[in-house]
């Protein structure tokens, strides 16, 4: 029962994630919500650990959360039933892709899920920035906290910022590889302790 339910959970996921792996987010964030599997801030631990691992975003979180569900079978489910729906998908556009190619409707389409996978990743950035920036669980109502300046996490605001304007606006920090900034802030949070 356990492997039909994460079967279920990530085949829905890979099915309705439409703009790449940041857009999986809000789909694993209900996944935590509703069995408890993984709670809001190991969410955020996982979006770390899978960002600094090869591979897609949506693929690396559910092996992670398959295998700590149920280790190595859980963690096979999970991935291909992730990615079950992709290669379905892909084999019927791409069999009546030339087809309709120049059809305005599928066209349009396509341009309304820009829109809305630019939702789904703005939503999951929010929720993640909710966890590393501020001192609070996701599910927390920010209305019922006496002070927000205390809730704000300074230290990861401050480093954040700071990656934003260097890796940004100084050109040659700007050419550095996306590891060394891993590197960099891994070596940071375990200094300044965030």
């Amino acid at each position: 029962m356990l492997y039909l339910k994460l079967f279920c959970e990530f085949f829905k996921t890979g099915l309705f994630a439409v703009g790449g792996g940041m857009a999986t987010l809000p789909f694993l964030s209900a996944i935590g919500d509703t069995t408890k599997w993984f709670s809001p801030m190991q969410l955020a631990n996982m979006v770390a650990v899978s960002e600094s691992t090869p591979g897609p975003l949506g693929i690396n979180m559910a092996t992670y959360v398959g295998y700590t569900i149920s280790h190595a079978a859980g963690a096979v489910i999970a991935t291909l039933s992730e990615v079950m729906p992709s290669i379905i998908i892909i084999s019927i556009v791409a069999a009546v892709l030339q087809k309709f190619k120049d059809n305005q409707y599928i066209k349009d389409g396509f341009y309304g899920l820009r829109a809305a996978s630019t939702g789904l990743i703005g939503a999951a950035c929010f929720s993640v920035a909710k966890v590393a920036l501020l001192k609070i669980n996701v599910h927390v109502n920010i209305r019922t906290v006496l002070s927000f300046m205390k809730m704000i996490n300074w230290k990861a605001l401050l480093f954040a910022c700071i990656l934003l304007i260097i890796t940004n606006w100084i050109p040659k920090i700007k050419q550095w590889h996306p590891i060394v900034f891993i590197a960099i802030s891994a070596l940071v949070g375990m200094i300044w302790k965030f």
